[in-house]
């Protein structure tokens, strides 16, 4: 049996509790207790990430894409000092782009 989402202009969401008691209000027919919205919400983020540092890359149409985003390393300056030079490691991180649809509708 396929589970239907309602069709409602959300709420303004601001923290993660927030999206899940949104998140509890928008499936219909089904009983969504706050654990349950909980473990939905992680197992997203978890799978997005387990699918960056697989691929370098995970996509969401019409709402952007995730990619890995790699960083050399480089000199910097301390704020406190700015003639002292500070050497920064190379590091990873996400990058996300929106899409170009919900870049529109802003």
């Amino acid at each position: 049996m396929a589970t239907k989402v309602k069709v409602q202009k959300p709420n303004a969401v601001k923290t993660k509790a927030e999206f899940i008691k949104e998140l509890q209000g928008q499936v219909e027919g089904v009983e969504l207790s706050q654990k349950a919205a909980d473990e939905v919400f992680k197992k997203i983020f978890e799978i997005i990430v387990t699918a960056v540092k697989k691929n370098e890359r995970f996509a969401v149409p019409g709402f952007g894409t995730f990619a890995l985003q790699k960083r050399k390393a480089r000199w910097g300056r301390n704020p406190r000092d700015p003639e002292q030079k500070i050497k920064i490691k190379a590091s990873k991180t996400i990058k996300f782009k929106l899409s170009s649809k919900i870049k529109e509708g802003l």
